[in-house]
């Protein structure tokens, strides 16, 4: 079968910001992203069918004769895969109220109100196995421990980890550890009795480092000198992080390189975040903590006592930054300052705490040309069009332009 991975409308506006710059299926959890997730264990084509402003980033692929759209929240398993299979053309599997697989067959349908008005025409099946899916923008935390343990199964299956080859290296457990090619680690302390630690291919573990699994260091990425991964991490490719980190996803191609504390948040691509940045993941009182909602338009209650921080793609902060538990950064602001800023930062924001200015498209281009060239990557038309769009809708957000 062709899956077709496709944003659910309403579960889309719950991640944001994240998926203002990618569709749902293109968020990490575990150790590899939900669409990586599809493709490793069908070894099918799978494509994404998201917003109209992102498709020419993520194009969707459409078979002619079979096929099957799946909500791009699923974490795949292999029970539902295998009911999947058994779909006939024109049924639909349903959790409640929420699409889980529609199988189209040769039918091509490219909008996506389109596409759930027709699923919700066919023949609606309940599936009674579990679903696991990302509904909310801290569930990528949540989960992420359980998907490391889950995706380090399934990559490390019938292969054979690389060595430590280092005497000076702490190793506990080490048959819970896996090491690809390319990979170095110098005098660091291993420990994998508490869940898997994956070292992804030509990444570094620099001299000092104390990694707790479960734990994931994607291809490329590095962890610095002295730094504590206390478990429940995840660093995607091509990022770099020391200091403190628990319970926290860095989706990919973003610093936390210095001291300072991350706590059970979810970082975006393109990210900074300057020397002696710290969040705090639990209030003063213990309570529940509640996270700035794109849907409802305020705060709601996540049901979690522990929640740091949610930044968007581009966005950076300065030295000595603070976060206050529960803060929603949306896409390319540039925080700085003294105190703590406001606990949700709009989009294309300039300034912290004192206030707030447009962060303009001209400046926003010229930093993310920058950055991304360190990558050896290119801020491409496609990727201007995008920022521009999401600059346009979040205008909403920053106040301020509106009393100019």
């Amino acid at each position: 079968m062709n899956i077709i991975l496709f944003d659910d409308p309403v579960i889309r506006q719950n991640l944001l910001p994240l998926t203002f710059t990618r569709p749902v299926a293109e968020i990490r959890t575990g150790i590899l992203t939900i669409a990586e997730k599809w493709q490793e264990l069908t070894r099918q084509v799978v494509s994404s069918l998201t917003q109209e402003y992102l498709k020419a980033k993520y194009i969707p692929y459409f078979d002619s004769s079979h096929n099957c759209y799946i909500n791009g929240a699923v974490i795949p398993s292999v029970e539902l895969i295998d009911e999947l299979k058994n779909l006939a053309y024109g049924e639909s599997f349903w959790k409640g109220d929420t699409l889980v697989a529609f199988n189209g067959g040769s039918e091509q349908l490219e909008n996506l109100v389109e596409l759930i008005e027709r699923a919700g025409q066919t023949q609606k099946l309940t599936f009674e196995g579990e679903v696991l899916m990302i509904r909310e923008v801290w569930e990528i935390f949540v989960h992420n421990g359980r998907e490391i343990r889950s995706d380090f199964k399934l990559l490390t299956k019938g292969r054979k980890s690389q060595p430590v080859n280092d005497k000076f290296t702490a190793v506990y457990n080490e048959e819970n550890i896996f090491i690809e090619e390319g990979a170095k680690i110098r005098a660091a302390v291993l420990n994998a009795e508490d869940g898997p630690i994956y070292i992804g291919r030509n990444a570094q573990v620099q001299e000092g480092a104390l990694i707790k699994g479960p734990f994931a260091l994607c291809e490329g990425s590095h962890v610095n000198m002295g730094a504590k991964m206390r478990g429940d991490v995840t660093v995607g490719p091509q990022s770099k992080v020391g200091g403190e980190i628990s319970a926290s996803v860095i989706l990919g191609y973003s610093n936390k390189g210095h001291d300072g504390f991350l706590g059970n948040s979810v970082i975006g691509e393109w990210c900074n975040l300057g020397a002696d940045t710290n969040t705090s993941n639990l209030k003063n009182n213990y309570a529940q903590v509640k996270l700035w909602n794109y849907a409802r338009g305020g705060f709601k209650n996540t049901g979690e006592q522990f929640c740091g921080l949610i930044m968007g793609d581009h966005s950076k902060c300065g030295i000595n930054t603070m976060f206050n538990t529960g803060t929603v950064v949306g896409v390319s602001a540039n925080i700085f300052g003294t105190g703590f800023p406001r606990n949700f930062v709009p989009s294309f924001s300039w300034g912290g705490a004192s206030g707030f200015e447009t962060y303009q498209l001209r400046k926003v281009y010229e930093v993310a040309e920058k950055v991304m060239e360190r990558r050896h990557k290119a801020l491409d038309e496609t990727e201007k069009a995008i920022l521009t769009e999401i600059f346009n809708q979040t205008q909403q957000y920053r106040v301020w332009d509106a009393k100019v």
